[in-house]
């Protein structure tokens, strides 16, 4: 079986296709791969690093902000409208796919739309709770669509052929016990908070946080705390813990530029701090974890914010939007949270009842629905 990947831009478009890759080769081990990218995004290193053949075709996105640099890009990109369809066709003719399957990013767009143009069953996943542009447009077009959350319907057609999947998590997670977790981490049973803004860091995350952990701190509760403050906050944080006489490690505390345990650290948590990317979330499903969600407001479509609201309205996460973040305002939540354990704990149940169990199971069997299909 030949099985034709694209997907792009994002780690949150390029993992769910490797992801989707695995889970092919654990019940196809002879199929064959090729993945579709952009020569110059993530995927053009990250793809052949995990061992797949790697087919570049040049698409840009559209920006809608009216400026000199913008101009220039809307012009390339114009460009390599012109040409995508041509190298979209001799990709798949020269490969020849059984299917494909697209992951979202622009580069999704030609790619999966020639391909059923010439006839291959064809497959979209969308990962967030409000779908990106290519997939919405992909989703008329395709045979089959598959949904992290049933909620990205509100933004689709209605007739659409779709399966709620999941999206896969890495492996590791809600695999390790809190007991054991805590015993790796050097922490007692008490109260534990995670909290971070990726490998790049979140400025409103470690401000905030900078505050919660002298907070706590200071008023001795009984709190372990892990931060991972990236790459953005390799100067500032240090330096502000410093000032506040506070260490990046003792007892109960380990403050880190990037969580590289992050299965020890999610099953050790009661609370997490964070963003609200689809793959984060899923792993907070997963794990069953509480959370507080500040979702990020420069993404494509305010997606993160759609994303949060799904956890919000089940009772699993406290979503707060950055403009609204202060220091008041994310101690009292901690502070109520940390006296009614009860709440905590029941937003943990709520967030494992979201949890899909069965993901790779239902991605496979969206797999085998198109490979049966004859055109």
């Amino acid at each position: 079986m030949r099985v034709l990947l694209a997907g792009g831009g994002t780690g949150g478009h390029i993992n769910p296709a490797l992801a989707i890759a695995s889970i092919i080769k654990e019940h196809r081990s002879d199929a064959e791969f090729l993945f579709a990218g952009t020569p110059n995004g993530m995927e053009a290193k990250l793809i052949p690093e995990a061992g797949y053949n790697f087919a570049p075709i040049k698409v840009a996105g559209f920006q809608r902000k009216i400026t000199l640099k913008n101009i220039k890009r809307n012009c390339q990109a114009v460009c390599y409208l012109m040409t995508s369809g041509s190298r979209a066709k001799s990709i798949i003719k020269e490969f020849k796919p059984d299917i494909a399957i697209g992951t979202g990013g622009y580069v999704s767009g030609p790619i999966i739309r020639m391909a059923a143009k010439m006839g291959v069953a064809s497959a979209i996943h969308e990962q967030n709770a409000y779908p990106g542009v290519t997939n919405k447009l992909l989703s008329k077009e395709v045979d089959k669509v598959m949904l992290t959350v049933k909620e990205a319907l509100n933004y689709m057609d209605k007739d659409i052929n779709y399966t709620v999947t999941g999206l896969p998590v890495r492996s590791g997670i809600s695999t390790k016990s809190r007991k054991q977790a805590r015993a790796e981490l050097g922490f007692d049973n008490e109260m534990c908070i995670l909290s971070f803004g990726g490998s790049l860091g979140a400025g409103c995350i470690n401000e905030t946080m900078a505050e919660v952990i002298a907070w706590h701190t200071s008023k001795g509760l009984k709190i372990n705390h892990i931060h991972g403050y990236g790459g953005m906050g390799k100067e500032s944080f240090p330096v502000a813990m410093k000032s506040k006489g506070i260490p990046l490690k003792n007892d109960r505390l380990r403050i880190t530029e990037y969580i590289n345990d992050m299965d020890t650290c999610l099953a050790a948590a009661d609370l997490v701090i964070c963003r609200s990317g689809a793959s984060t979330l899923a792993e907070l499903e997963a794990a069953g974890k509480a959370s507080i969600l500040i979702p990020s407001p420069i993404v494509a479509g305010n997606h993160q914010f759609h994303n949060a609201n799904v956890l919000g309205k089940a009772g699993a996460a406290i979503v707060i939007e950055q403009k609204n973040v202060t220091n008041e305002i994310m101690i009292e939540k901690v502070n109520e949270l940390y006296h009614n354990r009860s709440k905590l704990d029941n937003m943990s149940v709520k967030a494992g009842e979201l949890a899909v169990k069965d993901t790779n199971d239902r991605i496979y069997g969206v797999i085998e629905e198109l490979i049966s299909i004859k055109k």
